[in-house]
């Protein structure tokens, strides 16, 4: 559809939009798996884990539009600053609100700790995760505010698929695998690693960040 007077082809101007719509999408789906990790301890044994597994699949889609704005956005000729700064600060969001909405209803329970120690486990790694992402987040606007083009790299999208398969662990054990030792083993590496890449991949936007 065109308007005459102002030459403005609307159908092209929404599908270059698309990659913004599928940022705000997340931003939705995002906000509504949060509401669900917080609301699951309220619900009955019987409902628990349906609602979880609802939840890990609302999780699983916003995570797929993560893959396709990017290369949407870069097929489309239409990737700007505003769409560099959007998409990660969304995924932060995610990441972030996911191990600290876990941590709050006490996930995960591993092996036989006390109360105290899993606390302390909790929030030191839904602490360490949120710290870097705000470090490398306020690197990322110094250096956007300098010219500087610090677009997601393939590392980048690395630690975000280690960080989103650790809370899609925890989803799925804290609704199927809540006290067998292979789900105790398997959620502790898994955060472990995500741990490391995460450590690992704050060095390397530091670096990238004194390159330019």
């Amino acid at each position: 559809m065109n308007c005459g007077r102002c030459g403005v082809n609307f159908n092209s101007v929404m599908i270059k939009q698309i990659p913004n719509i599928l940022t705000f999408g997340r931003m939705c789906l995002t906000f509504i798996f949060l509401g669900m990790v917080l609301y699951s301890p309220a619900l009955s044994t019987e409902t628990h884990g349906l609602f979880l597994d609802i939840a890990f699949v609302i999780f699983v889609v916003a995570g797929l539009t993560d893959i396709l704005d990017g290369p949407i956005a870069r097929r489309l000729n239409v990737a700007s600053k505003f769409g560099r700064m959007l998409d990660p600060f969304v995924d932060k969001i995610l990441v972030c609100g996911g191990f600290i909405c876990f941590a709050i209803i006490d996930e995960p329970k591993l092996f036989n700790f006390s109360p105290w120690a899993m606390d302390v486990i909790q929030w030191s790694v839904a602490g360490i995760i949120t710290v870097r992402e705000v470090f490398v987040t306020v690197l990322r606007h110094l250096a956007e505010a300098r010219g500087v083009n610090f677009a997601a790299t393939a590392a980048g999208k690395i630690k975000m698929f280690v960080q989103s398969f650790a809370i899609g662990t925890l989803t799925i054990k804290a609704a199927h695998v809540q006290t067998a030792m292979w789900g105790y083993w398997f959620t502790t590496i898994t955060l472990i690693i995500a741990l490391g890449v995460t450590v690992a991949s704050a060095y390397s936007a530091i670096a990238r960040s004194q390159k330019n």
